[in-house]
């Protein structure tokens, strides 16, 4: 090496931080407002997108909540908690979190109702 040589280094492109930052708070912003109210009567929960609805349900079933309604996505549900630790024993059956139903209602299908409180003409 030479004496006074000038030692190559790789820098960050300058909007890397801005975007980054960016990201960060949209994030921050999304889960702040999907998250759901303490005591609400109704969740939507998410488990793990590799398993199928058969283990969502049992999953359901195991923290003694019911299931209120399904949506487009298998493993995002809309069930009511029990009122004793329901979302405490949802994250133990497996949740990986819980959302306003309402902030998802975009994700539900149109013939996706399992009975629960709406009646149907046919």
């Amino acid at each position: 090496m030479e004496p006074g040589g000038i030692i190559p280094t790789t820098r960050w492109p300058a909007w890397l931080g801005a975007a980054a930052l960016l990201i960060t708070s949209w994030i921050v912003l999304a889960a702040m407002s999907l998250q759901a109210r303490a005591g609400a009567e109704l969740v939507a929960i998410a488990f793990p997108p590799w398993w199928k609805a058969e283990r969502a349900f049992q999953a359901t079933a195991s923290a003694n909540a019911s299931i209120v309604r399904m949506t487009a996505v298998p493993t995002v549900l809309v069930v009511r908690p029990d009122r004793d630790d329901g979302l405490r024993r949802l994250y133990a059956a497996g949740a990986w979190l819980t959302l306003d139903p309402q902030a998802i209602a975009a994700c539900f299908k149109a013939n996706d109702d399992l009975g629960a409180g709406d009646v149907r003409r046919q």
